[in-house]
C-alpha cells in the first residue's frame, strides 16, 4: 500500500536564542470573536521573533489583503537567521492540558494526495466533519505566496491497542526539541525528535492499522477502504493546503508536482484512544419556528425512516416543555446526523428559521425556552464511533463534536518550507 505519511525538514528556532514562550501561539481559528485574547497575545509577544507573525488569526480575516504581504516577509526574514533546518525528522509530542492530563502525539508529514475532504471518499486521510468549501478561497490566499507552513492540524488514528504512539511514552529517548510553558493559559509541551529506530517501528504500526486483518477486527470487513488518518481539527486549513497544492500542480504538470514540498503537509497525529482527549457534543438550537409544528413534522420524519442503525433518541426543549423523540430505524449512524438531515430539511421548507450550534445544556435550555425556539439534546459520540461513522457514512455533519477547550488546542511551533 502507498504510504500517506513521512518525516519532514522541520524548521525550529534555536531555542537558546529564541523564548519558546513567545515563539508559540495557538491555533488561528481559536477565539474568532475575542479580538482581546489576540490583543494580549500580542502584548505577550512584543518584538521577540514569534509564530504570531507569520499565521493570520481568523479574528482579522476582514483584513487579509492588509496583512498577508507582512506575514510573508516575515517568513523570509525568520528564514534568514531564527529559523533552523532539522533534516528528515518526527517529534515524538506530550502536551499537557488546562486540566494537567497529557495528550501525546507524533509530528510528521502527510501526502496530500492522499487526502480528499469529500463525502464519500475512499481515501487514506479523510475529513471527519463537512467541508465549508467557502471558507477555502481565503485560507488559500494566505498559503499561496508563503514560503512555510505552521500546521495546527491533528490527525487521529484509530489505535485501541495502542501499539503507534504510546511504546515512545518511555521508548523515546532522542534530543529534545522544545520544552515549555504555552502563552495565555495553553498549559506545557514537550517535543523530542525520534530516532531512526523508533521511526521504523512507527511506521509498520501505523501500516498495520490498515492491514486488512485490522479493518477486519475493528470495523467488521476487511474489505473496507482503508483509513488511517481522521482530520480531527484544523479540516479547512487541511483542505486549503490541499487547494493550493492542486493549483501548483496545474501550473507545473503532475510530474514535476510529485517532487515540489507544496504536496506534503505537517500535522500532528494522535491516537483517539488517548484518555487526554475529550470528544464534547455540539447541540442545536432552531428560532424563528413553531415549536408544535417542528416535532409534529420531526415525528413523522421519524416514523418514514428505515435504516439499519441503532435506534436514537435525543431530547426536545420549548417554552412550553421537553420531551424525547425517538428514532427506531436510524439512516445515520449518529443521533446527530439522523436530527441535523431533519433540521436541513425543515429550514429549505420553511422560510426565516435559523439554526445555531451550542456547547453546554445549560446554554441550549436557556436559548430553548424563548419564545419561537427549540432545543435539542442527545448524547455525544463516543470516540469508538468515529472511525466507523467516517467508513460508513462519509464525513459526519458539520458541528458533531468539539474536542477540548481552546487553550488546549494545537499551538504553533513547527515550520517547513512549501517552496522550492
Amino acid at each position: 500500500m502507498k504510504k500517506c505519511y513521512c518525516s519532514a525538514d522541520i524548521l525550529l528556532p534555536d531555542f537558546n536564542k529564541t523564548d519558546p514562550y513567545r515563539w508559540s501561539v495557538v491555533a488561528c481559528d481559536q477565539f474568532t470573536s475575542e479580538p482581546e485574547y489576540w490583543q494580549s497575545a500580542e502584548e505577550t509577544v512584543g518584538s521577540a521573533p514569534s509564530t504570531l507573525r507569520m499565521i493570520l488569526p481568523e479574528v482579522y480575516l476582514g483584513e487579509t489583503d492588509k496583512r498577508i504581504p507582512k506575514i510573508n516577509r516575515t517568513m523570509k526574514e525568520y528564514l534568514d537567521g531564527v529559523l533552523f533546518t532539522h533534516k528528515s525528522s518526527e517529534i515524538y509530542v506530550e502536551r499537557t492540558q488546562s486540566d494537567g492530563s497529557v495528550r501525546r502525539g507524533v509530528v510528521l508529514a502527510v501526502d496530500l494526495e492522499c487526502y480528499d475532504y469529500r463525502r464519500g471518499a475512499n481515501s487514506l486521510i479523510r475529513a471527519t466533519e463537512a467541508t465549508v468549501v467557502e471558507r477555502i478561497p481565503p485560507r488559500v490566499a494566505i498559503r499561496r505566496d508563503a514560503v512555510v507552513e505552521l500546521p495546527h492540524v491533528m490527525l487521529l488514528i484509530d489505535d485501541p491497542d495502542r501499539t503507534v504512539i504510546e511504546p515512545l511514552i518511555d521508548g523515546c529517548d532522542g534530543d529534545v526539541a522544545y520544552d515549555t510553558d504555552l502563552m495565555l493559559g495553553g498549559g506545557h509541551i514537550k517535543g523530542r525528535f525520534l530516532s531512526e529506530d523508533n521511526v521504523k517501528k512507527l511506521s509498520a504500526a501505523l501500516d498495520a492499522l490498515v492491514s486488512p486483518q485490522a479493518m477486519q477486527k475493528k470495523y467488521g470487513d476487511a474489505s473496507l477502504a482503508p483509513l488511517l488518518f481522521a482530520v480531527g481539527d484544523g479540516n479547512h486549513s487541511l483542505a486549503s493546503a490541499k487547494a493550493a497544492y492542486e493549483e501548483i500542480k496545474a501550473k507545473i504538470g503532475d510530474q514535476a508536482a510529485e517532487a515540489h514540498p507544496a504536496r506534503y503537509a505537517l500535522v500532528e497525529i494522535v491516537n483517539i484512544h488517548d484518555e487526554a482527549l475529550k470528544f464534547e457534543p455540539i447541540y442545536r438550537v432552531m428560532f424563528g419556528v413553531n415549536a408544535d409544528d417542528v416535532l409534529t413534522e420531526l415525528k413523522k420524519y421519524a416514523e418514514k425512516l428505515d435504516g439499519g442503525a441503532d435506534a436514537q433518541t435525543c431530547s426536545y426543549i420549548t417554552a412550553g416543555g421537553t420531551g424525547e423523540i425517538c428514532f427506531d430505524r436510524p439512516v445515520r449512524q449518529l443521533t446527530v446526523g439522523t436530527l441535523q438531515d431533519f433540521i436541513d430539511g425543515y429550514i429549505a421548507s420553511h422560510k426565516g428559521v435559523e439554526v445555531d450550534y451550542i456547547h453546554g445544556e445549560n446554554s441550549v435550555r436557556t436559548l430553548a425556552s424563548r419564545k419561537n425556539s427549540i432545543g435539542f439534546t442527545f448524547s455525544g459520540m463516543s470516540k469508538s464511533e468515529l472511525f466507523k461513522t467516517v467508513i460508513f457514512d462519509g464525513a459526519l455533519p458539520r458541528k458533531t463534536f468539539s474536542m477540548g477547550h481552546a487553550e488546549d488546542k494545537r499551538y504553533y511551533l513547527e515550520c517547513r518550507r512549501i517552496t522550492k
